[in-house]
């Protein structure tokens, strides 16, 4: 789960990680009406949305004359910003950051994630703040520093040191980066966050070490100890059928290609789309439905998959564990009965309860495609749709 930039400031406040002084603003008279009483030699105003690359975009605008608020405020509201996280559709602007600006001396890059091969977080930090970390990765990776920490004895001082030091830090700033770790990792550990990133992490003319911007992540799956998480959602900036499957317990993810798919295990999910690009089609999503699934998650997950108008054909690839092979041939019979299915539909099953599987779906009147091998179903679901 994402979370706005304003919102993971007000966390980062909480934790008392130092931000620019600001409030997010609804529409542009309430943007207006709060940098009017404010008395700053610099005003920036963000867009808010649930992307990077804003700034290239258009979403960030700086003045030092709080009139020209008004202004600035009223180009942005509104307008669908494109960026590269956004895709071709891009995301309207909903809402807005009003900000004092910064004195910046220097742009650093500081994030934490969890590194699930080292089974531990990381701290990822480079001096080239302000870039796209993946380019810097990609081109100068030596500016790239990482440091992980054991979880069982935590954030410790000599962490602290070697990311300040790699930053090129001295003095009072070593202190003040050693503060701001130890509150981001108390935050990413208290609230299960996924991903903290601050790009960039300034060093001001004055000596302060500021947040000037803010992405939070959170794990899916602990939200329900996290209420006041929850809380923060903003479906605006999700997929219809994204939040539609969330409510089913179904990990969906909308992408362009023209098979929709259901399957389940994400590693297998992973492998299906592969190579159904590999037989010449593309996957038009990601769905998992899980080691639980039931005839009626599997009947919802159809109706997610036809709901998207860019999907020509169907592609179901099940091997059965935990999840009976014939609870998912009893939902694709639901679940045909149930919606249209007016495109074509290839299922593979194997595993627990295959054979009966196959039986039902033999002896039902849905119209399909049965097959051995995953190969042999990508193979023929690319051609029923070519």
């Amino acid at each position: 789960m994402n979370i706005h930039e304003h919102q993971a400031k007000e966390l980062f406040r909480e934790y008392g990680v130092p931000v620019p002084e600001g409030r997010a603003a609804g529409n542009v008279d309430e943007a207006v009406g709060y940098a009017e009483a404010q008395d700053w030699p610099v005003y920036v105003v963000k867009a808010q949305i649930h992307a990077g690359g804003r700034g290239k975009a258009g979403g960030v605008k700086i003045t030092r004359s709080k009139q020209e608020v008004r202004q600035l405020a009223t180009e942005i509201y509104g307008k669908t910003l494109v960026t590269h996280q956004t895709g071709p559709a891009g995301k309207k602007v909903q809402r807005l950051l009003i900000e004092r600006g910064s004195n910046i001396a220097r742009e650093l890059y500081l994030s934490m994630i969890v590194d699930r091969g080292a089974g531990m977080p990381v701290i990822i930090a480079s001096t080239e703040g302000g870039m796209e970390i993946e380019k810097v990765a990609a081109e100068e990776p030596e500016k790239i520093v990482t440091v992980h920490i054991d979880p069982v004895t935590g954030l410790q001082p000599f962490h602290c040191r070697e990311v300040a030091f790699s930053l090129g830090l001295s003095g009072d700033l070593v202190k003040q980066c050693g503060r701001m770790l130890a509150a981001l990792y108390r935050l990413f550990l208290e609230k299960d966050c996924s991903q903290i990133e601050i790009n960039p992490l300034v060093v001001t003319e004055e000596g302060q070490l500021i947040a000037l911007d803010a992405k939070v992540n959170f794990e899916d799956n602990a939200l329900f100890r996290h209420k006041e998480i929850v809380e923060l959602r903003d479906l605006s900036e999700e997929e219809e059928l994204e939040i539609r499957a969330s409510d089913w317990d179904l990990n969906y993810i909308k992408l362009d290609g023209n098979i929709g798919c259901m399957v389940n295990g994400a590693g297998l999910a992973m492998s299906t789309m592969d190579i159904i690009a590999l037989a010449g089609a593309q996957p038009a999503n990601f769905l998992d439905v899980g080691g639980t699934a039931t005839a009626e998650r599997v009947a919802e997950a159809f109706k997610i998959i036809l709901a998207d108008p860019g999907v020509q054909g169907i592609f179901v690839n099940i091997f059965g564990g935990i999840v009976r092979c014939d609870r998912i041939a009893q939902g694709v019979i639901d679940a045909a009965k149930l919606v249209d299915l007016s495109v074509p539909l290839v299922v593979r099953l194997q595993g627990t309860n295959a054979v009966e599987a196959r039986k039902m779906l033999a002896e039902s009147d849905v119209k399909l495609e049965t097959a051995e091998d995953l190969w042999e179903g990508a193979q023929k679901i690319a051609k029923a749709v070519a």
